[in-house]
């Protein structure tokens, strides 16, 4: 079995199916989260505005982390810092300049509603497209692929030698039953607190995600990988925080979200 194609030649143009899947996962989650932002009574005449510089100030920040964790070959290749489309984005670093941006935006744009409430309407979006992305996105990515593998799940990929775990594949379906959990939760009431669908995504992601760096991929000595697992760790840890905090009667607000869906 051939690898999977990292992208499409017509004629002179070529399209690089990792980026191309990124972006459909990108739209995806921007529709959906619209969906809740409209269903949650909250302004959507600014959302276009917020979308954007998620995107950009995410894909900024992964790209940053990418680059600064694996310096020793981008110091001598100055010319592909910004080839995003071959692949490397650091999703942490993504997530650490986004995180502060949005709440600074929130704030801007909708400074009567709690950042707890807030952040319950956005993050089962945020999920949903980040398991779809995966599934679109590293899957077709150049080296996307883990462990070498005789099992008969094992998948071929550009740039790896043998049979590998498909990693893209694996985290895809763990992003998309946590984004079903959370709706679950939503559906029959237990997360009528503000904060705690936003703490269950944070702890359950966090710590699926350090598993799957030290499980599935194993480059336990790169710096990119270590990076991973304890920014995984910090984000479950303060996931708990916030359920801890949502747990206090000042905490107990009706939900923000008329539908789970």
């Amino acid at each position: 079995m051939s690898p999977f194609p990292t992208a499409l030649h017509l004629g002179p143009l070529t399209f690089h199916l990792y980026g191309f899947g990124l972006a459909i996962a990108a739209y995806v989650s921007y529709a959906y989260m619209r969906r809740r932002f409209t269903r949650a009574g909250l302004g959507v005449e600014p959302f276009a505005r917020f979308a954007g510089w998620l995107v950009v100030s995410g894909l900024l920040g992964a790209r940053i982390a990418h680059v600064a964790t694996n310096w020793s070959y981008y110091q001598s290749h100055p010319a592909r810092w910004l080839a995003i489309w071959q692949g490397g984005l650091a999703s942490f670093g993504g997530i650490a300049l986004a995180l502060p941006v949005g709440l600074f935006l929130a704030r801007r744009y909708w400074p009567t509603t709690s950042l707890a409430r807030f952040a319950d309407v956005v993050v089962p979006a945020l999920v949903a497209g980040w398991a779809l992305g995966r599934v679109l996105g590293p899957q077709f990515m150049y080296q996307g692929g883990g462990h070498l593998t005789h099992q008969w799940f094992g998948l071929r990929y550009a740039g790896q030698i043998g049979k590998r775990v498909p990693v893209p594949l694996i985290q895809g379906a763990e992003d998309a039953l946590l984004w079903l959990g959370l709706l679950w939760a939503q559906r029959r009431g237990l997360a009528r607190r503000a904060g705690v669908i936003t703490g269950v995504a944070m702890t359950v992601w966090g710590l699926v995600r350090a598993l799957d760096e030290r499980l599935l991929l194993g480059q336990h000595s790169h710096s990119g990988s270590l990076g991973v697992q304890g920014a995984a760790l910090v984000m479950a840890l303060a996931g708990v925080v916030l359920l801890a905090r949502s747990r206090r009667p000042s905490a107990r607000e009706p939900s923000a979200i008329e539908s789970p869906s």
